[in-house]
């Protein structure tokens, strides 16, 4: 992903001042800001959702999302999840979705309605429907939030995995703890992101 010189404004106050950033192949980077510092504004604008007043955002292969607030319909079956977005993605079998449910400790819950699910549960749901059609560079917003300590472990080993396999994941966060896992860290503030050198000595 490259990102440059993007601006972006609210009634006339700026929030992004002219952000810019490169995330390399195999790179597991951080973002982390205080609320209202612009990281909302930065995620739509990086995921397409939101067209900066001035500035690019590029990005070569597949891309993936994982919104903070879970995109699910409460009457669908997990499994009925993964059947919708096997058919968005045109892909030809679930064998990625069913890798990804077995890292994640989330295989019992196939024909389990999303409705039913817990909070981690459903972010389970939410990262494996953004990862299953194997995107190279992937998004992530709080992916964490609602997990219990051994899914937490699990997603970092399975960033990690990702990142090991080529592609370039990204998390943004409010908080900055556990930036030990990072390759790169980025601080967004004064509408500008500040590149930490050493991420594991920073803290929340």
């Amino acid at each position: 992903m490259d990102v440059r010189d993007v601006h972006h404004s609210y009634r006339h106050r700026p929030v992004l001042r002219g952000v810019g950033l490169t995330l390399r192949p195999g790179v597991l980077a951080g973002i982390v800001g205080e609320n209202g510092a612009g990281k909302t504004t930065l995620l739509k604008i990086l995921s397409g959702e939101l067209r900066p007043d001035r500035g690019s955002v590029g990005h070569r292969g597949r891309f993936g999302y994982c919104p903070q607030s879970a995109v699910l319909d409460d009457s669908f079956t997990v499994r009925q999840h993964l059947d919708l977005f096997k058919s968005a993605f045109g892909l030809r079998d679930l064998r990625r979705a069913g890798e990804l449910m077995e890292a994640l400790a989330f295989t019992e819950y196939l024909d389990q309605r999303a409705g039913l699910l817990s909070g981690g549960c459903r972010q389970k749901l939410n990262l494996t429907l953004a990862l299953m059609h194997d995107p190279d560079v992937l998004l992530l917003d709080e992916p964490y939030q609602g997990f219990d300590w051994d899914t937490y472990l699990r997603f970092w080993k399975l960033a990690r995995a990702l990142c090991d396999a080529g592609r370039s994941v990204l998390v943004v966060s409010h908080l900055a703890y556990d930036t030990g896992r990072l390759d790169e860290l980025w601080r967004l503030e004064g509408g500008r992101l500040h590149r930490q050198d050493h991420p594991s000595g920073v803290t929340a």
